[in-house]
């Protein structure tokens, strides 16, 4: 059960925008003249930082453009958008809680979900058992197919473990034919769900592909000195290092190898490059730094889409989760006005099967899975471009070797 001093209400615009102001709840009289929309973020804790960079910014500004809209379409009439969120507090058993609460309590139409693989696999299933569509956005796991299977509400939308991983190893294969770097690679990875899957899925691809990891640790969630395994990297004489790493260390590895002046030729960080924090810290230094994920910068509607969330929110998305985020979003509406009523199994089914228009493109889920993703980008005269799939329309090339610190 939580306290009163956590629960938080957010702002409520449109049609309930005057209840708001006077401190006042809906009556159940007028519940059919809202969709109440919940969910659970990490307001503390170590996913704080994606989750206020990646997830609640685009929450926010897809709340407030479907509510100065009039709201979502249901038959003749328009219903705005009522938020109830809470503070998971970065912890799956206060996700947990969180989520029942929003169902059996509040009641809410529909559930968002919380930020990170390790928090989607934990809530996952109470989603299932309550029947809640479930947009498994910020989830990377190998496990996604075998889950979109089990839970047919849920959907997947970055990828998998190995497609990351295949597309970082293929990228740097290609660029080890071409003679630009060696065999040898450094890898790291932060000891949650998300890194154990994605160095376990690494070192396949990596021996696939021809590489000799040289160097493979693990260093625990919440690590600020990473110094000695970033010495023990340079001390194996890598030609690429690889961290699969949550923010927090994504910065700190990179302060830490500049201090340390490690400058292998493919230098790859892991979530959190693609943030425009990242860019505003190191500046120049960021130029030619690879990281996951990745985005078409050149694409009109994600042009837009960036000058729309800066000027509502004050500042940039990141340049790959957060315009999937908000483009899922946009599926969960037009899904329910699809549907045409608020019958959660009905939109988890529409969502799965219907086509729908983004501001990444036209979006046709597989199997529950997003198809197209991309697993790597770099950083090129202050933008993030994708390079990974080649394939996928914008992809980059990449530059290497990356320029030294300055």
């Amino acid at each position: 059960m939580f306290s009163a001093n956590r629960r938080t209400l957010l702002r409520v615009t449109g049609l309930v925008a005057v209840a708001t102001a006077l401190g006042t709840f809906a009556s159940t009289a007028d519940a059919q003249e809202k969709i109440r929309i919940g969910y659970a973020i990490s307001k503390t804790g170590p996913y704080a930082g994606g989750a206020g960079i990646t997830t609640l910014p685009n929450y926010e500004l897809w709340v407030k453009d479907v509510n100065a809209a009039g709201g979502i379409k249901l038959g003749d009439k328009k219903l705005a958008i009522e938020v109830v969120e809470y503070d998971d507090r970065s912890s799956s058993e206060e996700a947990v809680k969180a989520i029942e609460r929003l169902a059996n309590q509040d009641k809410v139409d529909f559930i968002l979900p919380p930020w990170s693989t390790g928090l989607n696999l934990a809530v996952g299933p109470t989603l299932n058992r309550l029947g809640y569509p479930h947009l498994a956005v910020t989830s990377v796991t190998d496990k996604a197919p075998e889950l979109a299977k089990r839970w047919s509400n849920a959907t997947f939308w970055l990828g998998t473990s190995a497609q990351i991983s295949e597309g970082l190893a293929d990228l740097l294969g290609k660029l080890k034919s071409e003679g630009k770097i060696g065999a040898n690679v450094a890898m790291v990875s932060v000891a949650d769900q998300f890194g154990i899957e994605l160095s376990a899925a690494g070192r396949e691809a990596f021996k696939k592909h021809g590489f000799t990891l040289t160097y493979d640790k693990t260093y625990p969630m919440g690590a600020q000195d990473l110094q000695p395994l970033l010495k023990d990297a340079i001390a194996s004489n890598p030609d690429a290092f690889v961290a699969f790493s949550y923010p927090p260390d994504t910065i700190a590895l990179t302060e830490q190898a500049q201090l340390l002046k490690f400058n292998p030729k493919v230098f790859y960080v892991g979530v959190g490059t693609a943030f425009p924090l990242y860019k505003g810290k190191f500046a120049g230094n960021s130029d030619g730094v690879m990281g996951i994920g990745g985005w078409n910068a050149d694409s009109p509607q994600l042009k837009d889409y960036l000058a729309r969330h800066k000027a509502a929110t004050g500042k940039e998305p990141d340049r790959w989760a957060s315009s999937i985020t908000y483009a899922s979003l946009q599926v969960l509406q037009q899904a329910i006005e699809k549907v045409g009523k608020l019958d959660r199994a009905a939109v988890a089914a529409e969502i799965r099967s219907g086509t729908f228009d983004t501001i990444i493109g036209k979006v046709k889920l597989k199997d529950g899975l997003l198809q197209d993703v991309w697993s790597v980008g770099q950083w090129q005269n202050g933008e993030f471009y994708a390079l990974a799939p080649a394939s996928l329309p914008g992809a980059r090339a990449p530059v290497v070797p990356k320029a030294p610190w300055q």
